[in-house]
Formats: structure tokens, sequence, C-alpha cells
């Protein structure tokens, strides 16, 4: 009887463990396996061998608990019976259930929850040997299940591809941020993963907002618009605005200056510049970042699909996707969105939709336009008037100014958000 009863507890021992080890070989963090892998940790790596083939791993384990509660469950029965006759087997199922749920099911799996790390670390030397040992015998039983799933016409497809592991890293970027202490580290985060759905069209500098510089006026005007300037790169135009002919650099206007002898007028400002780059405005950032880094360069040119001028963008403008807004000494500041004591916001019609969503956590549609006037054209269908007022994804859109056709400034008031439930 003594000796019957050491071998239940040894039993139940067993199934603590077990359980301790597929909770946590299961719930593991991956990507501390593998960046303490990389730094040389053996344990570490015999975590990530263990989990890279997991279907023997999990097996393994289902083996050797099944193997264990049939034995402790005949031992079991065997002393009840000895002990209390027939009812025995009544009592033993109530008794055994209680302790195999308890203490081999819900306290080790609840413990390797919270101490997964650490108790995959230490277990998983001892489980290399049972997967070595059982290994065999699964693999031929999983061949067994495969053949079984056939016969039925169920395929075992692998859930992978690109757009499933974008998923995962936009989910884990979620799941691991801490309010208010990552909240620019995830923005930049997610910024980079959106890289590749984002067109050039949905940042650049419009067409309007261009600064350039006509090509046949005087090398005294020329100098005198671009010190005046933020920018040190500037479109070349001749004849008309959009016949763009070339960029010039205030770098090597100032070097040309410094070595021209005599009046500065008869310096040649289009031999000067390079020529222009055009991009289709359907290229994606990603690509075009790729773009800038390959061919060395910083500004580019967004054409449509006719060859019609839409803008410009450069590497800093890709770059602000990621980081956010980058300023200078000598750059415009000029953010246009307001905060106002009610909640709502002043906002200028050119703020673009994304810096809106990246900045305050909204979930603006940017499908169909770019910035948040045309935004409110798409949805209303029309040139709504000052002072007319719109409901459109929750968001009250209340026209402030117009200028001739364009929305220059509208207020945007955000759904109320009720934290009542959560406070209680």
């Amino acid at each position: 009887m003594i000796m019957d009863i050491i071998v239940i507890i040894v039993l139940l021992l067993l199934l603590f463990f077990f359980s301790c080890a597929e909770t946590s070989l299961t719930v593991v963090s991956q990507p501390l396996m593998y960046q303490m892998d990389v730094e040389g940790d053996k344990r570490a790596a015999l975590v990530n061998r263990l989990n890279h083939h997991k279907e023997r791993l999990l097996g393994s384990i289902l083996l050797c608990n099944t193997l264990v509660q049939i034995s402790v469950s005949a031992v079991a029965t065997s002393v009840a019976i000895n002990l209390f006759g027939d009812a025995g087997v009544i009592c033993d199922t109530i008794i055994m259930t209680i302790i195999v749920l308890v203490f081999c099911e819900l306290l080790p799996k609840t413990l390797a929850i919270h101490h997964a790390n650490d108790l995959a670390l230490s277990l998983a030397p001892i489980m290399r040997g049972v997967v070595w040992l059982f290994g065999p015998l699964v693999h031929g039983l999983q061949a067994l299940v495969n053949i079984l799933l056939r016969l039925a016409g169920i395929t075992l497809e692998s859930e992978s591809g690109k757009e499933t592991t974008m998923a995962e890293l936009r989910g884990a970027i979620d799941i691991h941020t801490v309010k208010d202490v990552v909240k620019d580290e995830r923005k930049m985060l997610r910024s980079i993963l959106d890289l590749g759905d984002v067109d050039v069209g949905k940042i650049m500098i419009c067409r309007k907002n261009l600064v350039a510089i006509n090509a046949d006026i005087s090398m005294s005007e020329i100098l005198d618009q671009i010190t005046t300037s933020p920018y040190t790169r500037l479109p070349l135009w001749k004849n008309e605005p959009d016949n763009i002919i070339g960029i010039i650099h205030s770098k090597d206007l100032l070097r040309s200056i410094r070595d021209h002898v005599g009046d500065i007028n008869d310096i040649d400002i289009v031999s000067l510049s390079v020529s222009p780059w055009f991009i289709p405005d359907s290229t994606s950032l990603l690509d075009q970042l790729q773009a800038f880094r390959s061919r060395r360069e910083h500004f580019a040119f967004v054409v449509d699909e006719y060859g019609t001028l839409l803008g410009i963008v450069t590497l800093e403008d890709i770059i602000e996707e990621i980081v956010g807004d980058i300023s200078d000494e000598h750059d415009l500041l000029t953010s246009g969105v307001k905060a106002q004591p009610d909640g709502s916001f002043i906002i200028n019609g050119e703020v673009t939709i994304r810096d809106l969503n990246r900045e305050y956590d909204w979930s603006l549609p940017d499908n169909n336009a770019s910035t948040i006037a045309g935004l409110l054209l798409y949805e209303s269908r029309m040139i709504p008037e000052s002072g007319q007022i719109f409901l459109f994804y929750g968001f009250r859109f209340e026209v402030l100014k117009r200028l001739r056709n364009q929305i220059t400034l509208l207020r945007l008031t955000p759904p109320k958000i009720d934290f009542s439930e959560d406070d209680s």
C-alpha cells in the first residue's frame, strides 16, 4: 500500500512537470529566446530548437502525459478498491479528478504562464532527452495521423506569408505597448511596417505649395530667392512652371559664385543644375526609400499616369513618416493643428490624414483622400460652404474657411469616449 502511494505521488509529480513544460515552452517569448541565442545562451538555443520541431515536442509531451495519467489512474483505482471495495471506484474518480485538475493542470500551468521564460530555460535540457527518447515513436504516430487526415480530405497548410507576418508584427507591437511609456516608439515601428502600403502621393508636397525658380530671371533675383528660401534644393523651370528642367543645389551655386570672376549674372544657372528625376505617384514609400539609397539622391518629382506634375517627395519626407516631424532653424514651423479647450481641433485643410491618425491614434480612412479637406470633399460629394457641418466616421466636420473651391480651415471634433465602464 505504501509503495502504491509513493508511485502515485511520483506519477503526479511527473504530470506536474509535463504540464509546466508544455505551457512554458509553448508561451515562451520567441523574440527573447532568439536574442539570447544570438548573445550565446545555450539554453535559449535549445529552446529554439525544440520549438522549431514543435510537433515532435508536443507529441512527446502528450504521449508522456497520457502514459502517466493512465498509470496513476490504474494505481489509484487499485488502492481505492483495496480500501473501500467497489465503492472505491467512485471515490477514486472524484478524488483523483480534483487532485489532477488542481495540482497537475491549473497550478502548474498558471505558474508556467507567469514564469514562462525562466521555466522554459530550466526545463529545456530535460525535455531534449524526452524528445530524443520518444521522438521516433511520435514521428511514426504523426505520420499515421497525417495519413488519416488525407483520407478524410483535410489538408495541412501552414499560415505563412508576408501578410500574415506583417499582421503578427503589428499585433506584437500593439500587445507590448505600455501606454505613455513607448508611445513614440510604437508610432515609429508601425510607420516602418506601413512604408510598403503607402504611396508617395500620400505624403508629397503638392505642386501648389512647390517653391521653384524661373531659370529665365537674372542671377541676382535667383540668388535672392535661394537665400530667402528654407530649402537647399530647388526645382528650376523654364517657360512654364510645369516644365521642370533641373534641380539647383544652393551649395553648387555658392561654389560657382566663389569661383566666378566678373558679373554673377553671367553664370548659367541651368548648367549648375542636375537632371530631374520623375517617379509615378503609385510608388510605395519603401520602394522609393530604397531607390533614394541606390541612386544616392534626395529629391524626386511625382507625376500621375498622364505625366502631369503633382508635386515632389524628398528623402526627409519619407524619414519623417517614420520618426515624425524633423525641423531645423530654417524650417517653417506650421503644424496646422490647434487643440481647443472643448476637445475639438482647428485644422488646416492641407494637413494629411496620416499625420492626424498617427498623432492622435485616430482611424480616419486615407484610401480616397490624402488631406483632411480632401476627405471632407470626398465624403460630402460637394464643395461645402463656410459654416456647414457634417458627421462622418463619428467625427464632426465644420467648415470654417473656404477660399474659392478650396477648404482652408475646418473644425474637427472627435467622437466622445466614455470611460465609465473601465473606471468601474
